[in-house]
């Protein structure tokens, strides 16, 4: 899996560690992450499929 890096500020990440560990929604920052680029993914093709704008095949 390719690895990369990002710029996050400090207020975000407090707020993303607080959803990450024991007892938290997410396993780690990675997991948590990659969860939140799945459903904005999702969503932008909801918006463009509203929008005539993705060829459903």
């Amino acid at each position: 899996m390719p690895k990369i890096s990002v710029e996050i500020p400090e207020e975000l990440l407090t707020d993303l560690d607080d959803h990450v560990g024991d007892g938290g929604k997410f396993v780690n920052r990675s997991d948590a992450i990659r969860a939140s680029i799945r459903k904005t993914l999702d969503l932008l093709d909801e918006i463009d499929s509203r929008h005539g704008r993705i060829d459903d095949e």
